[in-house]
């Protein structure tokens, strides 16, 4: 133990002298948390629109101002033709088009009912198709409105209507940045803790250290707990940093308590900087395994379930999300933060990450022992 104190006194120096260091671990990931929760909402907003109106009525009218009324959509472009309209969409100053052919308020007072044709710039995928969505909906309720002046009690039998009422659980104001601050503050740490582990052995490697360290007493388990603790100790206090923003800034307090969520990041930091330290037992330079783990936690943060639900991927990637760490942690972040669970609940997530860090860990001081004979 006194040989793995000495070791750690020298990490803990030789990461303090480096005021780079220092600003990547604790700047940079404050000012991300900062930026990128007022980016990241899932609400598609400001949608440019293009009416070109061939009836110009007052039920026309009346339908492109509850359009823009709903705070969905800009009218940008008002064209009298549909190849007019179409050619502001390939200029990308519209998104989509909204046409209201002609005789339309005719055929909805007479025939009681009409068409309207509605083309949707598809090269954002995500754009187009909650745009589609949003205005169908506004179209369909339009329609309700002018169904309800129609009808004249009693001369039309008022029918039996079914009233739907709902409440959200456990984020009832729909605040997108409550659902993502959380899964945010574990990609940083995350990004943190592999990047620099990664970097850990390939720095002795480069400086020739480590062949001092071979000769030395230092038993390998050991070496692998001095490589691995500072960082852990540094992560989690970006953790609590992370969540201060969290609190002040943000207004977010979680349901549950601290405790569980540092018992799970204790756990969750030792298989990811595992994770890093087995990557840089392989790598030969720094750059190599910047790459490598800049690859790696790229996957991980995109299967992660934080920009897109689990549920919604194809079968092969729920396979994989299953062995992803960092799925796990936003899972837990989650449920703490938003409905309050405790240790007992997280029970299966914790025993899932304790075979993740004794898979990774294991793996690292095998290989490294391999190496250095």
């Amino acid at each position: 133990m006194r040989m793995l104190k000495f070791l750690l006194q020298k990490e803990l120096r030789q990461i303090i002298r480096d005021p780079a260091i220092i600003r990547i671990l604790f700047i940079m990931p404050m000012v991300q948390l900062l930026i990128l929760p007022l980016a990241a909402d899932y609400e598609i907003k400001n949608i440019n629109l293009g009416v070109v109106d061939h009836d110009h009525t007052e039920y026309s009218r009346k339908l492109v101002n509850k359009v823009v009324a709903s705070g969905y959509f800009r009218l940008k472009d008002y064209s009298p033709t549909f190849n007019q309209g179409l050619k502001a969409i390939e200029l990308d100053k519209t998104d989509l088009i909204l046409e209201i052919p002609a005789q339309f308020e005719r055929s909805l007072v007479k025939e009681n009912q009409a068409s309207l044709f509605i083309a949707v710039d598809a090269i954002n995928g995500v754009k187009a198709g909650l745009g589609g969505a949003y205005l169908q909906s506004i179209i369909q309720d339009y329609n309700q409105d002018v169904r309800m002046q129609w009808i004249q009690y009693p001369r039309y039998n008022p029918q039996p209507t079914i009233q739907v009422t709902y409440s959200d659980w456990y984020n009832p104001n729909m605040n997108y940045r409550v659902f993502m601050v959380p899964g945010i503050l574990v990609m940083l740490v995350t990004m943190i803790g592999s990047s620099f582990a990664s970097n850990n052995i390939v720095r002795e490697k480069e400086m020739g250290t480590i062949e001092q360290i071979n000769v030395s007493p230092i038993k390998k388990y050991q070496f692998i707990l001095g490589k691995l603790i500072p960082f852990w100790m540094l992560a989690l206090t970006v953790l609590t940093m992370g969540l201060v923003i969290a609190r002040v800034v943000y207004g977010i307090v979680p349901l549950g308590s601290y405790f569980t969520i540092y018992v799970f990041a204790g756990i969750y930091l030792v298989a990811i900087l595992g994770l890093g330290l087995l990557l840089s037992t392989y790598a030969q330079t720094q750059q190599q395994s910047m790459l490598v783990s800049f690859f790696v936690t790229m996957i991980f943060n995109l299967l992660s379930g934080l920009y897109t639900p689990i549920e919604s991927m194809p079968g092969w990637a729920q396979m994989i999300t299953r062995f992803n760490p960092v799925s796990y942690f936003i899972e837990v972040m989650r449920m703490v933060m938003l409905k309050g669970s405790g240790l007992s609940d997280i029970k299966f997530q914790m025993l899932a990450m304790l075979g993740v860090a004794v898979f990774f860990n294991g793996w690292a001081i095998l290989n490294y022992r391999k190496r250095s004979g």
